[in-house]
């Protein structure tokens, strides 16, 4: 199916400027639906294929905002790898306390691009990497090429024009739908939601943004072209899972060279 262009467009969640309320808003209604349709415990065979080939047991997650999937996707990666544990960063860290064990949050901003040499182990990004411009998504995943450490990044947005028209049809239902099962209930959370609904246009907004800023495989294997040598490889794809498509990235170290 033609991808629509990819537009570098701004997300009201990318901006520091953004209230407290709205932002917290927006992060809890993602928490919510990833926690509910869990699209990404599939990616568990992958990542724990990945953690046995490097021969670790560490998961540095990127992007991390509330926690993104690992609520329901390390349970579900240990039943394979049982040693599993996960460092969630984020440039702005909005720590959690609903996390499983194994899971801990940095309460220092981490640039995704610049990743601390303490933070060792496998990266992954969880719909995060459509958020930076090409040679910023280039810079991050040239500098875990560069220490030679694998990094997989995930994607459930499409740039395709039936899947932004999905999107303008069912988003603010599903926010409406999702609102009341949020915990802690917030009053300003319910009046924004129903009274004056901002927070479903700003989710609105920032889900259509994220499609047309989504990169496809063949954007990717552009971005990856030459990072890493001869010494570090690529791949990328789709699959289908659930009824979503996830588009994914991986590049680790070449064992056979």
């Amino acid at each position: 199916m033609p991808l629509l262009p990819r537009l570098q467009l701004f997300e009201f969640l990318d901006q520091p400027w953004l209230p407290g309320p709205l932002r917290r808003g927006e992060i809890d209604y993602l928490r919510v639906l990833l926690d509910r349709i869990r699209p990404y415990d599939a990616t568990a065979p992958q990542l724990a294929e990945l953690l046995r080939v490097v021969g670790t047991d560490r998961i540095v997650d990127l992007c991390s905002g509330a926690g993104g999937p690992w609520r329901t996707l390390l349970p579900a990666l240990r039943e394979l790898h049982g040693t599993a544990e996960v460092t969630l960063t984020d440039l702005h860290p909005t720590s959690e306390e609903d996390l499983p064990p194994g899971v801990r949050y940095r309460d220092t901003p981490v640039d995704a691009t610049r990743v601390p040499e303490e933070l060792v182990g496998v990266r992954t990004i969880f719909e995060g990497l459509h958020h930076f411009p090409p040679e910023k998504a280039r810079a991050l995943l040239g500098d875990a090429a560069a220490r030679g450490v694998p990094v997989v990044a995930f994607e459930l947005t499409s740039r395709s024009l039936p899947y932004i028209l999905v999107q303008l049809l069912f988003i603010p239902l599903l926010v409406w739908g999702i609102t009341p099962f949020i915990r802690p209930v917030r009053w300003w959370s319910l009046a924004l939601t129903y009274l004056v609904p901002i927070i479903p246009l700003l989710i609105l907004w920032d889900g259509v943004v994220s499609s047309l800023r989504t990169y496809a495989p063949s954007d990717l294997e552009r971005l990856t072209a030459g990072l890493g040598g001869d010494g570090y490889r690529w791949r990328s794809g789709v699959y289908r899972v659930r009824g979503v498509n996830i588009t994914y990235l991986i590049g680790q170290p070449d064992r056979s060279s």
